[in-house]
């Protein structure tokens, strides 16, 4: 694959438009870092890019995206409501301000980061949402670490059905309840975290065992059992070498056998990870 080319293939969201399949997670990187990575990725052949406000490092994303001389319309960027600005007329306010530090006049998608319910705000964000896909904003809305009782709620005031749902999903945390909630309502799933921040999934003797037969590494055996799941993924790397065994994940197939060999590192639990959506506070 040249630099620039892409080989990632696409996912149809409920309004139409296409996500790649696999993209760049951005959290804990400062501005700089995330400059160079982005370049070096989007000359790589990514094309989704994933930041969130909360992050400190959408002014690094758009320079990132400037530097790579990529035409605006080849690069689908998400970023994300912060807990602290939502409500109807903040979130208007907020994406503006993510827009400036992108320097971009529109997203391709706008998430609520998390659901907040102690100050029970992501409804009204949700309708200023709508508006701002009406305004040319953003392409898609969607939402990110949300149980089915906070679907319901937007179900209940909207006939806007969020376009994704961002949650932490890897082989740990399968999430296998709240993907089937996702899909029945037409929802597609993204996994942060999808190698489950570099932790025994990748150090598992399963998923090293199952790459030796395919000379694949272990991260690339996950990336591909999220792939083969139609799952969206953004993990996170900073060496280029990294970034391109991460994106080369879509010219081999893992057999039945091999994806129900992963599905058994689950960890019994609820259906939250690290941080629960009914408490996590993101300000």
């Amino acid at each position: 694959m040249n630099a620039g080319e892409t080989l990632v293939p696409s996912v149809m969201l409920n309004n139409g438009v296409r996500i790649p399949q696999l993209g760049l997670g951005t959290a804990r990187l400062d501005n700089e870092e995330t400059r160079r990575i982005v370049r070096e990725a989007l000359g790589l052949g990514y094309r989704l890019i994933d930041t969130a406000a909360s992050y400190g490092n959408e002014v690094g994303v758009g320079r990132g995206i400037v530097d790579s001389g990529l035409d605006r319309g080849e690069v689908f960027v998400t970023t994300k409501l912060r807990g602290a600005e939502q409500g109807y007329e903040s979130t208007l306010r907020a994406l503006d301000t993510s827009l400036d530090r992108l320097a971009l006049s529109y997203v391709d998608l706008y998430l609520i980061h998390w659901p907040l319910p102690r100050i029970d705000a992501f409804v009204q964000s949700w309708a200023a949402m709508e508006e701002l896909v009406a305004m040319g904003k953003t392409r898609v809305i969607g939402v990110s670490n949300f149980l089915p009782e906070y679907l319901d709620r937007l179900t209940a005031t909207s006939t806007t059905v969020p376009a994704v749902n961002q949650i932490e999903l890897h082989p740990r945390l399968p999430q296998v309840e709240l993907r089937r909630e996702n899909a029945r309502r037409g929802i597609a799933t993204e996994s942060w975290s999808p190698l489950a921040n570099g932790g025994d999934v990748l150090t598992s003797p399963v998923t090293a065992e199952i790459g030796a037969g395919y000379r694949r590494s272990p991260a690339q055996v996950v990336l591909r059992w999220h792939a083969q799941q139609g799952l969206i993924a953004i993990p996170k790397a900073s060496s280029a070498d990294r970034l391109r065994e991460n994106l080369t994940v879509f010219d081999f197939d893992l057999t039945a056998q091999d994806m129900l060999a992963i599905d058994a590192l689950a960890v019994g639990g609820p259906a939250v990870g690290t941080e629960d959506p009914r408490t996590h506070e993101e300000f």
